[in-house]
């Protein structure tokens, strides 16, 4: 079966690597001439993220390319810490932190090790079922035919409008965050774990990576802002921003901020809450395009990893498309859609085993 993914993002490589994997031939289309959008920002890959990876074999070349934490501290606005969990390691791998770049990157070597064609600089723009299959329209008036489209083309997926011309927008959290890097000396070392900071107006989180790079985020509440602006913000102006939010609290955290180069970016957080219809007979999607979350949870790209995994075994052992969507949603709806929802809370609760323990085994046959 010749598999069209739209999308050379983290769910649409691994998506054609376990495809491949699967015995079917992907080819991976990306709108951007390299990497893609947000790369700036870095990313936890945690237990069930890296499971799923474990599960097609390509964990190792995202074990080599970051590093671990084993826990959480969380600190109050008074500056008091008040709690620590370790992450329960025994049988699973991670969390994992690397910046999105660099997954990518890793995640596209390894695609292309295995030999897998990803063309870049091919943005979808429409579908069309045709007899045995369908047809991929791109913006370079390019045309390919295949047997099924998997839409992986994230938050903003033009494969969900052409299943469901009725979805709906993603919708704005009502947060803000802030990514940064800083290896400025003096700062506060947090090697090992996230120390996750509570402040009066809001949230801050860092850790600091092997090399002494500290890694660090806010969540901030905002209004929203229109797309043009946003995207227009300097990284001065992102600095500025987030450094407002903590101005005058016994907190690190302005001087995290204050320390940062130009190494700071920024952008609205939206989510996708519900998506009605997740397939067609040609087409289904996969990732953010279908269940885009809050970062809260730190889940995103994790639960992307899950359904690239799911869905090529679905495609491996059930007899025809139609069944294997229907399957693969019967997975992952229930499982992604309370995630989306207890995100969007800030709050997954202190019993996490639903998450992170949830074990793929890439053997196992898929009844339907």
């Amino acid at each position: 079966m010749r598999v069209l993914v739209a999308g050379g993002g983290i769910s649409g490589t691994v998506t054609a690597m376990a495809l491949k994997l699967a015995g079917h031939d992907p080819v991976v289309f990306e709108a951007h001439a390299s990497g893609g959008e947000d790369i700036g920002a870095f990313l936890t890959l945690m237990h069930n993220g890296m499971d799923a990876l474990r599960a097609i074999g390509a964990d190792g070349p995202v074990i080599d390319a970051s590093f671990a934490a084993f826990g959480v501290e969380l600190v109050v606005p008074t500056g008091e810490t008040v709690g620590r969990r370790e992450f329960d390691t025994e049988g699973l791998d991670g969390p994992r932190t690397l910046t999105r770049a660099t997954l990518y990157r890793v995640l596209q070597d390894e695609a292309a090790r295995r030999g897998i064609a990803i063309e870049r600089g091919r943005r979808l723009t429409g579908a069309k079922t045709v007899p045995g299959g369908v047809t991929a329209e791109f913006a370079d008036g390019v045309t390919e035919t295949g047997d099924v489209l998997v839409g992986a083309d994230g938050l903003r997926s033009v494969v969900r409008r052409l299943i469901d011309p009725a979805a709906d927008e993603p919708r704005y959290t009502g947060l803000t965050v802030v990514y940064g890097y800083t290896r400025a000396e003096g700062l506060p070392a947090a090697p090992g774990i996230y120390r996750m900071v509570r402040g009066s107006k809001a949230a801050f989180g860092f850790t600091t990576d092997p090399d002494g790079a500290t890694f660090w985020f806010a969540r901030i509440p905002d209004e929203e802002r229109p797309r043009a602006e946003i995207a227009a913000v300097t990284p001065a102006g992102w600095r500025a921003f987030a450094h407002a939010a903590f101005a005058g609290e016994p907190l690190p955290c302005a001087d995290i901020i204050a320390a940062t180069g130009d190494e700071v970016f920024g952008g609205h957080s939206h989510d996708v809450p519900e998506t009605r219809l997740w397939s067609t007979p040609e087409m289904v999607l996969a990732g953010d395009a279908a269940h885009a979350a809050s970062p809260a949870a730190g889940q995103g790209a994790s639960m992307a990893l899950e359904d690239s995994v799911v869905l090529a075994k679905c495609l491996r052992d059930l007899p025809d498309p139609v069944s294997a969507f229907a399957a693969y949603e019967g997975l992952r709806r229930e499982r992604v859609e309370k995630l989306v929802a207890a995100s969007a809370g800030q709050d997954v609760g202190e019993e996490r085993d639903w998450l992170y323990s949830h074990h793929i085994d890439w053997d196992a046959k898929i009844t339907g």
